[in-house]
């Protein structure tokens, strides 16, 4: 979640390598995600372009396998590159729970996609390796910087991409019912000030906006929470947080170590944020802040230090700003703007070929648990969020200077300002048919999927993660897939 980058957010707990970046570097205060999921989001940070554009619908669709990204470029241009870690940009990947539940949002039915959000403490105060695989990812990389890096003659661009801070699945529920465990150890818990966790507010179950009832309840997460409950839920995933922070501090001392900092660009953010029960939700799909707020610091020679910027900005800007820093031309077609100007402290008046940076950032959610394509414009102090085809589902607009937990819709008491956002949004994607195109797209995998099943399609979609709502009553719900068909 980005705004535990900077104040009061990130008065929860204590982050000290996110700090060091914001002491010798800059932090970005209005970053968002370009789709609060991780394959969509990862496939705009890699391409440069937005999802309409890429056509990430889902966690199972993101880019060809063969797409040229921005280290591909770097490479052609005689950097040496490496990765390690979670990279999840292209299509196939994730369950088939996952894109099933995505293609079947359109279908008249309420079933719980997930297990109810949990808490977990293991191991004791000695226990600093909790995400084990994310450690394994770290050392290689490290060793690469202490070993490889540091003998190169040409430049270096490596990428490492983590797992956490995102909940587990929760292996007692049968796997098919998982990914809700908050998982932390006693020696992460305590870098977690519980005073200052604040206990989101909620909107009772019959005010939510429909689309967020649906997704709380796909979230499993409509059910009665103490308040005990969510204050810890909070405090483990500001815990797994401190836990990521770690790693990104064994990189910055891999350069220290090595000499290379002063001459390395070092960039630091994430696919997406999570609500940790705000908006009585977990998990992210969801445009408001806790999902779609995304951390964004950056550190190094020519970057100003200390420095706060307000301009929203979002993940396709990477891609232009990775080629401006290895001074290769930028596509002309590339959905993002290049940060350099800004990080040099530049007057906008300076910036690139393409024109001034907008004043807007785009982010668009087409996957599970909303059951409707949801677009976001966000802007100096508005956030728009609208559905579908603009008229079926009731937009929402946030005055996010006055209202920052986003708790009060007032789309009906600013039409002017709805009218025109709406029009920058539709001036920038036909989103009704971009929705409708997403609907077809849902259905013809849907029933090549059904297809290939054969006789065991029933057997098959009785038993994705819904399984234990759907086990009840296998019929009706078959029916109301066939009736959607």
């Amino acid at each position: 979640d980005g705004r535990l980058t900077f104040y009061p957010g990130n008065q929860t707990v204590d982050l000290p390598f996110i700090n060091f970046m914001k002491r010798y570097g800059t932090v970005f205060l209005n970053a968002y995600t370009n789709s609060p999921i991780c394959c969509p989001s990862r496939a705009a940070m890699w391409s440069g372009l937005f999802t309409h554009l890429t056509e990430s619908w889902n966690n199972f669709k993101g880019l060809d396998p063969d797409y040229v990204t921005w280290m591909d470029l770097m490479q052609e241009h005689g950097y040496h590159t490496q990765k390690y870690g979670k990279l999840d940009y292209t299509s196939g990947h994730h369950s088939v729970s996952n894109r099933v539940e995505a293609w079947t949002r359109d279908v008249d039915f309420l079933l719980r996609q997930e297990g109810r959000p949990m808490v977990n403490l293991t191991g004791d105060r000695k226990h600093v390796r909790v995400m084990e695989a994310d450690w394994q990812n770290t050392d290689k990389a490290v060793n690469w910087i202490k070993e490889e890096a540091i003998n190169l003659t040409q430049p270096f661009v490596l990428y490492l991409g983590l797992n956490l801070p995102h909940p587990y699945p929760s292996p007692y529920a049968g796997e098919n019912f998982g990914s809700s465990t908050f998982l932390t150890s006693p020696y992460w818990l305590e870098k977690v000030t519980y005073e200052a966790i604040k206990i989101p507010k909620w909107s009772s179950l019959s005010e939510m906006h429909p689309i967020d009832y649906y997704s709380s309840y796909t979230k499993n997460c409509t059910g009665e929470f103490t308040k005990q409950e969510v204050r810890n839920i909070r405090a483990f995933y500001y815990a797994m947080c401190a836990e990521t922070d770690a790693m990104l501090g064994e990189i910055i001392s891999a350069l220290r170590d090595t000499g290379l900092l002063k001459k390395t660009i070092v960039i630091f953010t994430a696919d997406h944020g999570e609500l940790a029960m705000e908006h009585r939700q977990f998990y992210k799909m969801s445009m408001y802040e806790g999902s779609s707020h995304v951390p964004l610091l950056v550190l190094g020679p020519g970057i100003k230090e200390q420095q706060q910027i307000p301009n929203v900005v979002s993940l396709v800007d990477i891609y232009p700003t990775m080629l401006d820093i290895a001074r290769i031309p930028v596509p002309q077609n590339l959905s993002g703007y290049s940060l350099i100007p800004l990080l040099r402290g530049k007057a906008e008046n300076e910036l690139s070929p393409r024109g001034p940076r907008p004043s807007w950032v785009l982010s668009e959610f087409h996957g599970c648990n909303v059951n409707a394509s949801t677009y976001m414009l966000r802007t100096d102090k508005w956030k728009y969020i609208t559905y579908s085809d603009g008229h079926s589902v009731l937009p929402q607009l946030f005055d996010l200077s006055d209202d920052p937990d986003e708790l009060t819709n007032v789309a009906v008491k600013f039409p002017v300002i709805v009218h025109s956002l709406d029009k920058i949004l539709r001036s920038i994607v036909n989103y009704p048919k971009v929705s409708s195109s997403v609907q077809e797209y849902n259905k013809r995998q849907f029933i090549s999927w059904k297809q290939s099943l054969g006789q065991n399609y029933s057997n098959v979609i009785a038993n994705l993660r819904w399984h234990q709502d759907w086990l009840k009553e296998p019929k009706k719900y078959e029916n109301a897939i066939n009736k959607w068909l």
